[in-house]
């Protein structure tokens, strides 16, 4: 779709991937209504656009990126100014030995929560019999003899499951 005019391949290209540029947000955000709030942002973003745009999708996936990557900056930032205010007003916290820079670690926290939405996403994107075998080997702990009686199929159906579930997974996460 190369030079995709303003009035209607954005729009149009708008349409076809909100679906999918929502559950993208929602995976990099972990709140599908602040998703919501930022696929209503790369609409006012694009409905500015004059040049035209030879990747439109990637074009409204990078967008999208860049105005969830300013709001976790401002959340920072405000998360900063609310901190000195709260020190000039209160006094500083000690600290408590575990955290040395209050910023590393909402950095890490922020990371942190992405990865878990991305993988929770992931997950939910499986085929149904990898899904609950997944869930039954690798979150509740069973093994692939107990996962089989579980479900009512064979031991080698639940490692073909369990095959197919780290194979999305991996694609999936890679993206």
């Amino acid at each position: 779709m190369a030079d995709i005019d303003r009035d209607t391949g954005l729009a149009a290209l708008y349409r076809l991937h909100r679906a999918e540029l929502l559950r993208f947000l929602v995976a990099r955000t972990g709140d599908a209504a602040e998703a919501e709030d930022v696929v209503q942002e790369v609409w006012i973003k694009i409905a500015d656009q004059c040049a035209p745009i030879a990747n439109g999708r990637a074009y409204l996936f990078r967008v999208a990126h860049n105005l969830v990557l300013d709001r976790l900056r401002e959340r920072r930032r405000r998360m900063v100014r609310e901190q000195r205010w709260s020190d000039s007003e209160v006094g500083p916290v000690p600290p408590s030995g575990e955290v040395a820079d209050g910023r590393e670690n909402i950095e890490q926290e922020i990371e942190a929560r992405e990865e878990a939405a991305r993988l929770a996403s992931a997950i939910a994107h499986l085929p149904d019999g990898a899904r609950r075998a997944l869930r039954l080997h690798k979150i509740e702990g069973l093994s692939h003899g107990e996962v089989a009686a579980r479900l009512g199929i064979s031991k080698s159906a639940v490692e073909k499951h369990m095959a197919v579930a780290m194979k999305h997974l991996r694609r999936l996460l890679a993206d």
